[in-house]
């Protein structure tokens, strides 16, 4: 009986790969419409893998990743117990957490509000207008906030003053830093971010609230029950996704917003990392810092999409 399943198997054999190859042939510009997506993957992330080597040396540029001395985790001890490391990994953490929590919901809203629309010319209107500042870049965007928000004829401190309340050094002040990024990374943003949300809501059969409006809905109800049900395996995968981003930020936002007065509350892993490894050249132990970052990152994606699908959603993988 083995003999014959062995003798099917070898049999079986050619007749799959045979299959495969007519496959291929039959869906070869499916193949080629990958094929520019495959190496831009190959080239600019995977190859650069290969780097995080001299995060276990003390990598010299003139000997190269060969000929470098290795140290084994030397780079990461030092990382661990260097005593700015608990600050910034704070840093870090919470301008992440007021992301999430602040950042988050309003594409959603700003999503099913322009869906409730109902003249299609103002509907481009809005989402025109909520879209253009993500075409700006943060330093536009810091400069737009530094004019209004400056001690020097900015319009905010003036219209403070003109109802006599005190002038506030928003640009500063450290409890103003935090807040000013989550405001910034909103209005330049939330636009944006709708358009997943919007598309996720176009395909929701109109059959739905046809039938809802006849047992008496109202829009409301229309939106708790059919809405937001619909767009909730889109909100869980994003979310996820987002959470695979906790160590990293805007770079050139927080630099921009960075100065030595809030030093101490918005100074975090990507500003470490340029003022070490590109200021003072420690290659090897700010790789060893972006090997810790993509570590954390990884290793909460799969928890959080083991959550996921432990509650019933469909997760990313």
């Amino acid at each position: 009986m083995k003999t014959v399943t062995a003798a099917n198997r070898i049999a079986q054999a050619p007749r799959t790969r045979s299959a495969w190859k007519r496959r291929v042939v039959r869906n070869r510009y499916m193949y080629l419409m990958i094929l520019p997506g495959l190496i831009y993957f190959l080239v600019f992330k995977y190859l650069p893998m290969w780097g995080l080597i001299i995060s276990f040396q003390d990598y010299v540029p003139f000997q190269g990743i060969l000929h470098s001395p290795w140290v084994g985790f030397k780079q990461f001890n030092r990382l661990f117990t260097d005593p700015d490391f608990w600050g910034i990994f704070r840093n870090t953490l919470s301008l992440f957490l007021l992301n999430i929590v602040f950042y988050t919901p309003v594409p959603i809203v700003l999503a099913i509000m322009l869906n409730e629309v109902a003249h299609p010319f103002f509907k481009r209107i809005v989402q025109t207008i909520v879209y253009i500042p993500h075409f700006l870049s943060w330093v536009i965007v810091v400069s737009i906030s530094f004019v209004m928000l400056t001690l020097d004829g900015g319009i905010v401190n003036e219209m403070l003053r003109y109802f006599g309340f005190g002038e506030i050094n928003f640009l500063l002040d450290s409890a103003y830093s935090r807040p000013l990024y989550i405001l910034q990374t909103i209005w330049r943003e939330a636009g944006w971010g709708t358009i997943v949300y919007l598309a996720a809501i176009a395909s929701i059969d109109p059959g739905l609230y046809e039938a809802a409006r006849m047992d008496g809905a109202g829009r409301f109800r229309q939106i708790w029950h059919i809405t937001f049900p619909a767009i909730r395996s889109v909100v869980i995968v994003l979310l996820i996704l987002r959470i695979g981003s906790v160590m990293d930020h805007s770079f050139e936002h927080v630099f921009l917003l960075i100065n030595s007065m809030n030093r101490q509350v918005m100074d975090i892993f990507d500003t470490y990392v340029f003022t070490a490894g590109v200021q003072q050249g420690q290659y090897s132990y700010t790789t060893a810092v972006g090997f810790f970052k993509s570590f954390i990152g990884l290793a909460l994606v799969m928890l959080s999409n083991w959550l996921a699908r432990r509650f019933g959603e469909e997760g990313v993988y």
